[in-house]
């Protein structure tokens, strides 16, 4: 139970070859990737012989705000989203975490962005890949497809550090908690300016290196009986014009991945 996992992408140089066996070597279960278009399988062989579980895939999300807008961006958007199911299927990847927006000014989900994710749900299905989204900015979207989607297929991915700065630190479980079905567990210091939402503020950092309450976090997996992987979202480093991340600036990668095991260790001590 709770099988601990991380993201690939920490910051550093290393390529993925070489940053599974630090991840091994720290003590993580698993990983996750952003979709690195063409490789997922390649990837799901080196997790085997590393002994990793290839937790998820991020799917492609710099462009998605075109998927809710009319003209072929947005039909091209939700054909790379197809293409990413389709890999994770041959891949043997099983889940894939989505963002419904990218905006902080984007507030109005339209009849043509979910008919278009009704395309991608729908592949999802018939494959038997569980989709995930993310709470992020635009709350607005994950409300509209968590109504529009009952599928045993679509589910929530709970973004800690997302719900402190980008959700106004709204209980995110309170809406979704009965269809968690996977974390991206990170940490920040909240919203430096609560009239103007910025992606500056979604730090990334290790747990109980912000202001999460980790036992509330804890408190609110096992209210909602979730037994599935504590899944780590990290990097190393500050977002332009903060010193977040000096911390973890005398750390190499796998000093970096052995305190983020110690501190994942410690929080999943806190559901016990």
């Amino acid at each position: 139970m709770y099988e601990l996992c991380i993201n690939t992408g920490l910051g550093f140089a290393t390529d993925i070859k070489g940053s599974l066996p630090l991840i091994k070597e720290a003590g993580f279960d698993g990983f996750f990737t952003s979709w690195h278009e063409g490789h997922t399988k390649r990837i799901a062989e080196l997790a085997d012989k590393n002994g990793l579980f290839y937790q998820s895939v991020h799917a492609p999300f710099h462009d998605v705000s075109e998927i809710w807008l009319p003209g072929d961006k947005g039909e091209y958007v939700k054909e790379k989203l197809i293409e990413c199911v389709n890999e994770c299927k041959d891949s043997g990847v099983s889940r894939i975490v989505m963002h419904a927006i990218i905006g902080m000014d984007n507030h109005t989900p339209t009849e043509t962005g979910l008919l278009r994710f009704c395309r991608v749900v729908k592949r999802a299905e018939k494959l038997g890949i569980n989709l995930a989204f993310e709470n992020t900015e635009g709350m607005e979207y994950l409300a509209a497809l968590m109504d529009q989607f009952r599928s045993p297929y679509v589910g929530f991915c709970w973004d800690t550090g997302h719900e402190l700065c980008y959700n106004y630190g709204a209980d995110m479980t309170a809406k979704y908690g009965d269809r968690l079905t996977c974390t991206h567990l990170n940490d920040n210091f909240g919203m430096a300016d609560r009239e103007r939402m910025t992606w500056l503020d979604d730090a990334h950092m290790m747990p109980f290196d912000g202001i999460t309450d980790w036992r509330s976090v804890a408190d609110r997996l096992r209210l909602h009986n979730y037994k599935g992987e504590l899944t780590f979202e990290l990097t190393k480093n500050s977002k332009p014009g903060k010193n977040t991340h000096d911390i973890y600036a005398h750390l190499d990668e796998f000093a970096f991945l052995s305190l983020a095991y110690e501190k994942a260790v410690k929080f999943r001590d806190l559901l016990k």
